[in-house]
C-alpha cells in the first residue's frame, strides 16, 4: 500500500507530566514506534499530535489516502493549538510518520484504535469500520504489543473484536500481548479542556494489561483513573453520553414548556445554575450533532434490546432528540404563517450548519436534515456558513454556502449555529428570525423556537 513520509528537522520538547500511576517505562528497542494510531479524524489526529508532543514517536495511519494529504497539506480542522502541534509534528519525520501501510502496524509497541462507530438511518450501530480495522490490527499483532481501542461503542466489544481473535492466534493475553479500552474524551473545537488535563479512563482484559494500558496514557494524561475490567471502562463512556443525551432532551422539552408558558428559558436555566449542587445547566437548541450524542447511546439500546432490558427513559429521549429537525421545521412553518406567508416558496435561509459553533465539522449535523424537510415542503432553502463552504445532503441535494446572503432577501432566517466570527450586519430588519441558539439576544425581534 501507498504511505507518506513527513521530513522534519526537530522533535517537539517533552513537557513534564504528573499523573497518578506508576512511573513511564522506557520504550521498547524492539520496536520503531511507541505508538501508532489507527484512524486520524476528529479524535486520532489530536490524539496522535498530544502523543508526539510528550516526546513519544508516533506512527499515524489512516486508509484514506485523501485524509492523509489533508493532514500533509496543515488542512484538517484542529484547534490553534494542535495546528502548532501539527506543523511541529510534519517537520520531525523520525518521531512522526503518517501512512496508510496498515503492516507497519508491526512497528509500533502500542496501537491505539480511534475510527468511528456510527449509527445507520435506523439508529442500528454501523460496526464495519471498527471491525475491519480491529481484524486489521489483530493480524499485525505481534508480541510486546499493546491493542487500546477508543471508540465507542457496546458493553464487550473490546473482548469480541480484539481480546478472542488475539487469543484465537495463540497468545495468552496479559503475557505476551496486552487489551485494553479507554474511551476518547476530546471536545472538537474546545480550547478550555486540553487533552493533558482531562483525565482518561482505561480498563484491561487483565491487570497486567490495565496497568500496561495506565502506563501508555500517562505519557501525555495528567491523570488516568483505572477500572477493574474492559465492560466497565466501556459503559463508563455510553453513562457518560448517555447523560447529555438524557439532559439535552429535558433541555430542549423545558424550552418548548417555557415557550408555552411565556417564560425565558435561559434565564431559568441561569437562574437554576446559581445553586451550588444538584444541578448542572444544559441548554436548549435546534437539534443535537456530532458523533457522540446522536450515536452512543444507540450502541447501549442496540445490546439491551437484544437482551430484551428496558431502558425507557433512554429511548424516549433518544426518540425526543431524533424528532427535534422536524419540530424546527414546524416551528418555521407556524412562524411563517403567523407572518401570512406559506411554507411553498418561501425563501428561508439558514445562518451557520455545522454542528456547534467554530468547527467545520459537520457529522450528524441537524442543519442537515431540517434543510431537506424545508425544501420537502416546498421552500426555497440557501445557508450560509464560512466554516462549511459546500454540503451533501441525505437526499442527494447540494449546496454552497452564499457569499452573499442579503441579495438572497430571505422571508425567514433559523440562526441555527452562530460562530463567533460571524458577521450579521446584513440582517435588515425584513426577514423574520428564528432563534435556534436561544442565546442570540443581541438580533432584534428575534422569536425562539
Amino acid at each position: 500500500m501507498s504511505t507518506i513520509d513527513v521530513r522534519a528537522d526537530e522533535l517537539a520538547p517533552s513537557q513534564p507530566r504528573t499523573h497518578d500511576t506508576a512511573p513511564l517505562t522506557p520504550p521498547s528497542p524492539a520496536f520503531d514506534f511507541d505508538v501508532a494510531i489507527v484512524g486520524l479524524g476528529y479524535v486520532g489526529l489530536p490524539t496522535a499530535l498530544a502523543y508526539h508532543a510528550s516526546g513519544s514517536r508516533v506512527l499515524a495511519l489512516d486508509v484514506s489516502p485523501r485524509r492523509l494529504r489533508t493532514i500533509a497539506a496543515r488542512g484538517a480542522d484542529l484547534i490553534d493549538t494542535d495546528r502548532e502541534r501539527l506543523d511541529t509534528a510534519l517537520r520531525t519525520p523520525a518521531a512522526f510518520r503518517l501512512t496508510s501501510d496498515t503492516a507497519e502496524l508491526s512497528r509500533a509497541a502500542a496501537i491505539i484504535v480511534c475510527v468511528p462507530t456510527p449509527v445507520d438511518h435506523q439508529q442500528v450501530p454501523d460496526l464495519a469500520p471498527l471491525r475491519a480495522a480491529c481484524a486489521t490490527v489483530v493480524a499485525a499483532a505481534r508480541p510486546g504489543q499493546l491493542v487500546m481501542l477508543t471508540s465507542t461503542t457496546y458493553v464487550g466489544c473490546t473482548h469480541d473484536l480484539v481480546e478472542a481473535p488475539l487469543r484465537e492466534r495463540g497468545f495468552e493475553i496479559g503475557r505476551d500481548l496486552f487489551v485494553t479500552f479507554s474511551a476518547e474524551r476530546i471536545d472538537p473545537g474546545n480550547i478550555g479542556f486540553a487533552q493533558e488535563v482531562v483525565p482518561r479512563v482505561v480498563g484491561g482484559a487483565t491487570p497486567q494489561c490495565e496497568e500496561e494500558g495506565a502506563r501508555l496514557l500517562a505519557r501525555y494524561a495528567a491523570r488516568v483513573h483505572r477500572v477493574s475490567s474492559l465492560a466497565t471502562a466501556e459503559m463508563t463512556k455510553l453513562l457518560e453520553n448517555t447523560f447529555r443525551a438524557v439532559n439535552i432532551a429535558l433541555a430542549n422539552e423545558f424550552a418548548d414548556i417555557c415557550g408555552a408558558l411565556d417564560v425565558p428559558v435561559t434565564e431559568v436555566i441561569e437562574a437554576a445554575s446559581t445553586k451550588p449542587y444538584g444541578f448542572m445547566a444544559f441548554y436548549p437548541g435546534p437539534g443535537v450533532g456530532g458523533h457522540c450524542i446522536p450515536c452512543d447511546p444507540h450502541y447501549l439500546l442496540w445490546q439491551l434490546k437484544a437482551l430484551h432490558v428496558d431502558a425507557g427513559v433512554i429511548t424516549e429521549a433518544m426518540t425526543r432528540i431524533a424528532a427535534r429537525p422536524r419540530r424546527v421545521v414546524d416551528r418555521i412553518r407556524d412562524v411563517l404563517g403567523r407572518a401570512g406567508k406559506g411554507t411553498l416558496g418561501a425563501r428561508v435561509l439558514v445562518v451557520g450548519v455545522t454542528y456547534k459553533p467554530d468547527v467545520a465539522d459537520l457529522r450528524e449535523s441537524p442543519a442537515l436534515e431540517i434543510i431537506d424537510h424545508l425544501i420537502d415542503v416546498g421552500a426555497e432553502v440557501q445557508y450560509v456558513d464560512t466554516h462549511a463552504p459546500h454540503i451533501h445532503l441525505d437526499s442527494g441535494r447540494e449546496r454552497d454556502s452564499l457569499p452573499d446572503p442579503a441579495a438572497f432577501h430571505p422571508d425567514i432566517v433559523l440562526v441555527h449555529t452562530r460562530h463567533h466570527d460571524a458577521d450579521l450586519a446584513w440582517l435588515d430588519g425584513d426577514a423574520v428570525v428564528v432563534d435556534g441558539t436561544y442565546r442570540s439576544s443581541d438580533i432584534a425581534g428575534r422569536v425562539l423556537l
